[in-house]
């Protein structure tokens, strides 16, 4: 069976802040399908939504409280299945998050598992006694900081959740638990889902003895006001990426491939072997590559960085250039129109590389992240880290046309839209006009799915190149090329090329050299050797 993913363009759309139709300045179902034609004409093939199912949005949306209907917020089944009609009659697919590490604590099985030791679904969720002395169980800390448990004086145990302790994490080992997703998947493809994006997919088992995760250096005393970095001071051996979580793949593969659908993981490990084993046989059919939003712009930094992935895993990764849970690349790469100009050529390496590249939602207008006033703390880690904005600056609603509501609401968004946001980084200001941003990431897009050999899983081969310089060759018949120095730089082909594609104006091809303006990128393709006469 061909597999439809492999190759193809996928756009994140964070439901919340995409655009909104009844005016109470959240994102929803409506909305996106109002916007399917943008994504259309951008070039986009699979379109990723984030959390709509019922939840009391602890984690906006992360959380969820029923897995097979639609937050009232966000709309209905059928506006859904709406969605998805017109998604697919405009050639697109569609996959949805899905959250198997974790509920709310508000779901029905953990409401009636914490009513006693012998309730129904006690054993659906993590449970443990304290210490011997008291205390936690053990030393593992949550992503958002404190212990990854909370003492339940109901039942006088303590429940497991490695996010929010309104995030109790679900247990593995259940089998309950397994027939209950495998049926939650069997729901959602009979349904027209296209498949999934599994949430925090190299987390769902722990260590069966509980032990404790090696300490690298010791936390502060206090990780109320540090969260992410006291994750970090671990060595998180007994809690993430256990083995047995690619049992649980496997037999989801087999429930996807009744439905020509895809497993799309959220593997957050920077470690391309530990990453492609969830890639290999039949685990995930794809994983996101989370080093590519971590290269700097850097030629050896970015050469040293991707590279490694690409042999461990070829066109099985999907390459973000930014995310809801990541600053924009933009804003990585500088801000502002420097940014922007940086995060273009960026996503056209992204688009050479074997696999599919990735854009959030705003990325196609060069926007980086929302300056924001100090009082906004919508985010559950701006909110236990006082001081911060953890990760709303790059959650802001999507600015469609100019204006007070920039084209999202006619109401009073839920974030602020950011005081940097400019009439020309709206969609309405770009279409249409040559050299924006919008157009240049347009014909890219288009550029690349008029070349086979991006799209078809050729071979890669890294060209050597001046320092400022990355370049790969695709198939013997495309180069594609980075200039990150702050000079024009020459990159000799060895062949006669045309330009298929640039960021700049300025690029050019001199006899067989390609010539770069600083922070461009070009994809260029082999000419056919002239005919010989006689």
């Amino acid at each position: 069976m061909a597999r439809w993913w492999r190759g193809s363009v996928g756009y994140e759309v964070y439901v919340r802040s995409f655009a909104d139709t009844d005016g109470d300045g959240i994102g929803d179902l409506p909305g996106v399908r109002q916007r399917l034609g943008h994504l259309a004409e951008l070039g986009v093939d699979v379109v990723w939504l984030t959390p709509f199912m019922p939840s009391p949005q602890a984690d906006h949306g992360y959380d969820v409280a029923d897995y097979l209907d639609v937050d009232p917020v966000y709309g209905s089944l059928a506006d859904l299945d709406a969605l998805l009609a017109d998604a697919h009659q405009l050639g697109m697919k569609v996959i949805c998050d899905l959250v198997p590490n974790h509920t709310s604590n508000q779901h029905r099985w953990f409401l009636d598992a914490r009513r006693s030791r012998q309730a129904r679904h006690r054993n659906w969720y993590v449970w443990r006694d304290p210490a011997p002395g008291g205390g936690p169980p053990n030393n593992w800390v949550s992503h958002f900081g404190g212990p990854a448990w909370t003492f339940d004086e109901h039942t006088g145990q303590y429940y497991m959740h490695l996010f929010l302790p309104e995030q109790p994490d679900l247990n593995w080992a259940e089998p309950e638990v397994r027939a209950a997703f495998a049926q939650i998947l069997e729901t959602w493809f009979c349904r027209g889902v296209d498949g999934v994006r599994i949430d925090v997919a190299h987390s769902l088992v722990e260590d069966s003895g509980f032990r404790d995760n090696p300490v690298l250096d010791p936390p502060p005393d206090d990780d109320r006001h540090g969260s992410i970095s006291t994750f970090e001071h671990f060595q998180h051996a007994h809690d993430l990426d256990q083995d047995g979580v690619l049992e649980i793949y496997r037999d989801w593969h087999r429930i996807a491939a009744r439905h020509d659908a895809v497993l799309l993981g959220e593997v957050y490990l920077l470690d391309p072997a530990r990453l492609a084993r969830y890639l290999e046989g039949d685990a995930l059919h794809q994983s996101f590559c989370f080093a590519a939003l971590r290269a700097s712009w850097d030629a050896r930094d970015i050469r040293a960085t991707l590279r490694p992935y690409v042999e461990a895993s070829g066109d099985a990764l999907a390459w973000p250039l930014s995310s809801h849970d990541d600053p924009h690349a933009a804003t990585r790469f500088g801000g502002g129109d420097r940014g922007a100009r940086r995060q273009l050529a960026y996503l056209t390496l992204l688009c050479g590389l074997p696999g599919s590249p990735f854009l959030y939602q705003g990325d196609e207008l060069g926007l980086d992240d929302a300056e924001l006033p100090d009082t906004v703390a919508e985010d559950p880690i701006a909110r236990r880290n006082p001081g911060t904005h953890g990760r709303d600056p790059q959650r802001t609603p999507m600015p469609w046309q100019p204006g007070p509501g920039v084209g999202f609401t006619t109401g009073t968004p839920w974030l602020p839209v950011g005081t940097n946001r400019t009439d020309e980084r709206t969609v309405a200001a770009q279409t249409g006009v040559p050299g924006s941003h919008l157009e240049r990431t347009r014909r890219l897009l288009l550029s690349r799915r008029r070349l086979p050999a991006l799209t078809d899983g050729s071979p890669i081969r890294w060209l050597p190149s001046p320092d400022p310089v990355v370049a790969i060759e695709r198939g013997g018949q495309v180069v594609v090329a980075l200039n990150v120095g702050d000079e024009p730089a020459r990159l000799p082909v060895g062949h006669p090329v045309a330009i298929a594609y640039a960021t700049d104006d300025d690029v050019r091809v001199d006899a067989q050299t390609l010539v770069l303006p600083a922070d461009a990128a070009a994809i260029v393709q082999r000419l056919p050797a002239p005919a010989s006469s006689g």
